[in-house]
């Protein structure tokens, strides 16, 4: 039977009431095994997690807040004011839709029943359309929905739109919630899901062909896989004692990247998982110059000007560009250097220790000036590796990667294998969730951002705002930027959809009552934004208690 959308609407309600994750991972373990048909049982588990499609799915939606904004009003009848009024009082534009549609005339004319197989389709076709109209169509389809929508079905599917779900349903509860549903092992789905970053085809696959199904799952060309992550080393010292000989190579001040090459094409993603193919057309051309066909490379992509890397940001705005991409190639030119390998000659290499990668990387890549090998040096040397560590600072660059030999690949994971050492450690990744806008000349902009950092169930915890650090170029661009993920305003002070990350220096961490965090950064100051980096890889309340712990011993030293 298909799956409606109000029972799935229902379904979230009900956990979104659970705080306890071991009971939220029970209920999400029961209501995916009953789902018989695979294409709901599919959608159901990307909605779950407030995707409409994989990460690495080209394919998105286009709806903002502006647009739902519309479709209510068609909708409902409601004034953009109201809908506004709504949003402050309850501080989240689903359940604002939910009130409105509650209130409305009904309209039992154009009123169907919505189920999860209607819904995708119509997602499908509002990612489809493009060019003039579209937005148009895009509001009239939306609005169709919210008319046979139940109150808490249109909650939900305002929710899923914009990509926010507050449902707490992080990878950890949903890796759980399968391996619970079909008896297999948590560490067998998270190594699934690693490979394919599709946990609704993980689902799928344990359902119709259980365990051995999820071992049979291996690495494929242009579909992303999960990077390998480092770890802040504490010092030299203790990464030579860990690991004995270590891989040291330069920790660029860039960006990464995983290319695919193989059946005649080259794909691109960055750190999120995001398709970035078109923004580097001449890495796309180089690649398939100077390297053998059928791989997929680890590696950092540099935006290099006369020897020297040019501001982290520049890079990102080649990411960004969409259009008009060759304007940027003298301005902005891109440097790739390699240093791993998980795909070759029709195999996976992750399982295969690094010194083995790393002799089939050199065998892949010939001669080129734009994509390179990233030189790497064995040693059991502090001396060397503090050398190497200098030889970076003085290129530009942020420190050293120190990587054990030994160790093999592992997606998504942040382990000793591999550890960074960078001369400023304390910096914290935090989401921007608001802003205000500024004064005098600086009243066009939008001049201080709020800050937050995540809780153990992905919740946004304020911990600050910051106001310096940026240029007026940056207040510019940011504003631009953050303008189409306004929720709402009131006076100076707006309100965004979580999405961006600032990377911000600060003096000390202190205890505060005046933010949810308990905690308030004394001074923060804007390094950069990290738009390589996703919201839910931002820093953790336990990390800035863990830094203001040893904030304070140091004190009482």
């Amino acid at each position: 039977m298909a799956l409606t959308f109000r029972e799935f609407a229902e379904f979230c309600d009900s956990i979104e009431k659970i705080s306890s994750t071991l009971e939220m991972t029970a209920k999400i373990a029961g209501f995916l095994r009953k789902i018989e048909d695979d294409r709901d049982l599919c959608d159901v588990v990307l909605f779950l997690n407030g995707r409409i499609y994989p990460p690495w799915d080209e394919r998105e939606v286009g709806v903002g807040i502006g647009l739902v904004y519309e479709a209510l009003k068609l909708a409902t009848g409601a004034e953009k004011a109201k809908i506004e009024n709504l949003l402050r009082e309850t501080g989240d534009l689903g359940k604002a839709a939910e009130m409105l549609v509650r209130k409305r005339k009904q309209l039992t004319l154009f009123q169907v029943e919505l189920t999860i197989r209607k819904v995708r389709e119509i997602f499908d076709i509002m990612s489809s359309l493009t060019g003039e109209g579209s937005q148009k169509r895009k509001v009239r389809l939306l609005a169709d929905l919210y008319v046979s929508s139940t109150p808490v079905e249109a909650r939900y599917l305002t929710r899923l739109v914009l990509g926010e779900m507050r449902l707490g349903v992080g990878e950890g509860i949903m890796r759980d919630a399968i391996a619970k549903a079909w008896g297999v092992s948590s560490e067998l789905v998270e190594r699934a899901y690693m490979i394919t970053n599709d946990f609704g085809k993980v689902a799928v696959v344990v359902k119709d062909m259980g365990k051995e199904g999820l071992e049979k799952l291996k690495i494929q060309l242009h579909i992303p896989v999960k990077m390998m992550l480092a770890q802040v080393a504490e010092d030299v010292d203790s990464a030579v004692r860990e690991m004995g000989e270590v891989a040291v190579e330069w920790k660029f001040d860039g960006t990464r990247v995983q290319i695919h090459w193989g059946d005649g094409k080259v794909t691109i993603f960055s750190r999120r998982l995001e398709n970035v193919t078109r923004a580097l057309p001449e890495v796309v051309s180089e690649v398939k110059k100077a390297v053998k066909e059928g791989v997929i490379l680890d590696g950092e992509a540099v935006a290099m000007k006369e020897g020297r890397p040019m501001p982290f940001q520049q890079i990102l705005r080649r990411f960004r560009r969409k259009h008009d991409v060759g304007k940027m190639l003298e301005k902005v030119p891109i440097k790739v250097y390699l240093f791993d390998v998980l795909f070759a000659n029709g195999e996976e290499t992750i399982d295969l220790p690094m010194s083995e990668r790393r002799t089939i990387l050199e065998s892949l890549i010939g001669k080129s000036e734009i994509v390179l090998l990233a030189e790497q040096k064995i040693t059991k040397s502090v001396e060397d590796i503090e050398d190497i560590y200098h030889q970076a600072l003085n290129a530009g660059h942020e420190g050293v990667m120190m990587k054990n030999p030994k160790s093999p690949y592992i997606p998504g994971k942040r382990g000793k294998h591999w550890l960074k050492l960078k001369p400023v450690m304390e910096n914290l990744d935090l989401v921007v969730v608001g802003g205000e806008w500024g004064e005098g000349k600086r009243s066009h902009v939008i001049s201080s951002y709020e800050l937050a950092c995540l809780d153990e169930h992905g919740r946004f915890l304020r911990v600050g705002k910051v106001a310096t650090g940026f240029t007026d170029e940056e207040l510019e661009e940011l504003t631009e930027l953050f303008k189409s993920l306004i929720e709402y305003q009131e006076g100076k002070k707006v309100r965004f959809k979580p999405y961006y990350v600032f990377e911000v220096a600060y003096q000390e961490i202190q205890k505060s009552p005046k933010y949810d965090s308990g905690y308030a950064l004394r001074f923060p100051r804007f390094v950069r934004l990290r738009d390589d980096k996703s919201i839910d890889e931002a820093d953790t309340i336990e990390r800035i208690a863990r830094l203001y712990e040893v904030q304070f011993r140091s004190k009482k030293v």
